[in-house]
């Protein structure tokens, strides 16, 4: 349910920068999301799909670009993914890690359309 208050938030970051940009209309998002962050593509889509109704971005593109997970290992430095974690490294055995890649989720870009040229008043 934590995407409704996150699809909310992109919305209103994605309207405030197509206004500033004066766009009327917005034509995609591209989204990065972590691996290990939790973020349900198809929550966040159904979600967009219900509360941009009505907005400049209403008829928007989700892309969404999935990031791995990848650790290291506290104890030996070796780096590697989620597929070979299994709770120890897959070097040393050690139990300490930390996360390295694929916790993120963020609004990469805004793509746009209809975006006016603000011309300075012509003197007369």
């Amino acid at each position: 349910m934590h995407e409704l208050g996150i699809t909310e938030q992109l919305l209103h970051l994605t309207l405030e920068h197509a206004e500033r940009a004066g766009a009327t209309r917005v034509t995609r998002l591209n989204l990065v999301i972590g691996e290990l962050s939790s973020v349900m593509d198809e929550s966040v889509q159904m979600y967009w799909e219900i509360i941009a109704r009505g907005t400049i971005a209403e008829q928007a593109e989700l892309h969404f670009e999935r990031v791995p997970g990848r650790f290291r290992c506290l104890a030996c430095g070796a780096e590697f993914g989620m597929s070979e974690f299994g709770g120890l490294c897959p070097q040393c055995g050690g139990a300490r890690v930390t996360v390295v890649d694929g916790d993120q989720f963020r609004l990469d870009s805004i793509e746009v359309e209809g975006t006016e040229v603000n011309d300075p008043t012509p003197e007369g």
